[in-house]
């Protein structure tokens, strides 16, 4: 048997479609040896509009990365994101019945299964149960209860859900190009897992993934996520209310942004301006480079907001010691991490893929978060499931050992 697997993380994003090819050994050390990447075409707010485009956009990226890595691949871990996905906690409750008291894993399995036991609407599906404390008599934060005395077990969870359908547009997409999806992940787990160190789990952090159509959010604390979120707005909004607000094409709008735009207002920049005059479309046109700064740093600054007033009403605030880490591509905007750290008043960084080792781009480049966090999350599934069983039965498989306790 070889000492590696390899495992593929897709993300199909809606500026663009990313896969990252990782070598895993057995004791779980990840190698990314092959990265692809594909203009995004057909997808609106992380989820698919024009399914004929995304299969192409997809194919390209896929064949890109075999390229690289030198491999071919047949199966991918997937991310997936939209407005329709959910995150909150729930609680189980077991009575503990044999006559000594003494907690087994039997009783362990029907507390899990309790928790599970989710009063969704009909349309969703749920994506993961991520198991967070145990707690025995009223005693908290127990890891492992098994073998301790007790007449009642609790154990809290986290869940993320989304719309059956939804989750499945992508789904077929892939395996219509007859790769078999392997098993699917919420983006902001998947990034979590790719830039936090066991240290910043157990101190608390805010991960915030800043996508063109899409922002997702994860909080680890105390070694577990204890929070999730997206809002559907990304960078695609900051490039419409540039194009409204300077009346400009939205092509322009987006070059504008990446030339010329900052996250914070440059005093000086109302003294300077961009001069379009030799534009076909807008001939003459003269963009005053602070009020460009300004348009932008106000829609980056609610988006913010929005994430903290969130986290302020889940009473997590206060819990993240050591930050917020940024990655996506919105993460590229100049001074994001001085506006992030005046929002939420914490340090901000922009996380870097330092679990993993390999192809420096996939380490450095913030928008490769995802496919990289896909390929650990693969990596943790593969020590509690057997592989290529069929996504029909493994999405219904919670992996609760992948980020707390065991299964």
């Amino acid at each position: 048997m070889s000492d590696t697997q390899i495992i593929v993380g897709l993300e199909i994003g809606t500026s663009k479609v990313c896969v990252a090819v990782g070598e895993v050994s057995d004791n779980q050390v990840v190698n990314i040896i092959g990265l692809g990447q594909s203009k995004s075409r057909g997808v609106r707010k992380g989820e698919i509009v024009d399914a004929s485009l995304v299969e192409e956009d997809v194919r390209n990226a896929i064949v890109e990365a075999e390229h690289m890595a030198d491999v071919e691949i047949r199966s991918v871990f997937l991310g997936v994101t939209g407005s329709h996905m959910r995150g909150f906690n729930n609680t189980g409750v077991h009575p503990v019945v044999s006559a000594d008291r003494e907690i087994t894993d039997t009783d362990i399995q029907d507390v899990i299964r309790n928790a599970k036991a989710i009063n969704l609407p009909s349309d969703h599906s749920v994506v993961h149960v991520i198991r967070q404390h145990f707690s025995v008599d009223g005693q908290d934060g127990v890891l492992n209860p098994e073998g301790m005395l007790g007449a009642k077990i609790e154990v809290d969870v986290h869940v993320v859900s989304g719309r059956y359908n939804r989750l499945q547009n992508p789904i077929r997409l892939v395996s219509g190009l007859h790769l078999e999806v392997d098993n699917i992940a919420f983006n902001g787990l998947a990034s979590s897992l790719a830039l936090l160190s066991t240290e910043q789990k157990e101190l608390g952090t805010l991960v915030i993934d800043l996508g063109a159509g899409t922002t997702e959010y994860a909080i680890y604390s105390a070694g577990v996520i204890k929070h999730t979120g997206v809002l559907a707005v990304g960078g695609d909004h900051v490039s419409n209310d540039l194009a409204y607000g300077l009346k400009v094409p939205l092509g322009r709008a987006e070059q504008l942004k990446i030339d010329h735009g900052s996250a914070i207002i440059d005093p000086e920049a109302n003294n300077r301006s961009v001069d379009l005059s030799s534009d076909s479309v807008i001939p003459g046109k003269k963009i005053n480079l602070g009020h460009l700064q300004m348009i932008m740093s106000m829609r980056l600054q609610e988006t913010f907001e929005l994430i903290a007033k969130d986290i302020e009403q889940a009473g997590l605030i206060d819990y993240l010691r050591a930050g917020v880490v940024l990655c996506g591509g919105g993460a590229r905007t100049p001074y994001i991490t001085r506006l992030a750290r005046d929002v939420f008043n914490l340090p901000s960084a922009i996380g870097r893929s330092s679990t993993v080792s390999g192809i420096k781009n996939a380490l450095d480049e913030p928008e490769f978060a995802t496919p990289v966090g896909l390929i650990k999350f693969g990596a943790f599934q593969s020590q509690t499931a057997p592989r290529r069983e069929g996504f029909g039965r493994a999405i219904r498989k919670q992996f609760a050992s992948l980020f707390g306790g065991k299964k």
